[in-house]
């Protein structure tokens, strides 16, 4: 018997939106899902890496670059951000409740073999590059995620 099949979209590069993200998918993952997530525009931002990264850029590139929050640690929310306050206060909840943080959701997602992948259109318009991104991604276009997509029953754009 064929898997069950849960794709997401993750759009947004907010610290809540992604959490949410990673809940569904490693739950879906526990279940026996084959997952995507696949990253796009803001929701890459979520897979960059902590520090900064040399590398060949445009001035326009590098201005995004300085602009967009660095990796999983880095992300605001989308409602209550305080000028970074939000983050920091839910963090604090979720260690007290012994929540994983986003980090440790994601660790989890790829060791339960939940399938990260970038969107090289968005990676282009935005000048990312695959050195700035963590270890263990599949890099595609849309018409790879509608490949996976095109069977799954939980199809979620966040």
């Amino acid at each position: 018997m064929e898997k069950e099949k849960t794709t997401i979209v993750l759009f947004s590069g907010e610290l809540d939106k992604a959490i949410a993200a990673f809940i569904i998918a490693n739950g879906a993952a526990a279940y026996d899902h084959d997952v995507t997530i696949f990253f796009t525009f803001w929701g890459l931002n979520t897979l960059r890496k902590d520090e900064v990264v040399k590398t060949d850029k445009g001035m326009l590139e590098r201005m995004f670059g300085w602009m967009m929050p660095r990796g999983a640690r880095k992300l605001g929310l989308s409602k209550m951000n305080m000028a970074g306050m939000g983050p920091s206060m839910i963090k604090h909840v979720m260690k007290k409740h012994n929540a994983l943080s986003l980090p440790q959701l994601i660790e989890l997602a790829q060791e339960q073999g939940v399938k990260l992948v970038a969107c090289t259109m968005t990676m282009d318009l935005l000048g990312l590059k695959q050195e700035e991104l963590i270890e263990g991604l599949e890099y595609a276009g849309v018409a790879a995620y509608l490949g996976d997509a095109t069977n799954a029953k939980v199809n979620l754009f966040i």
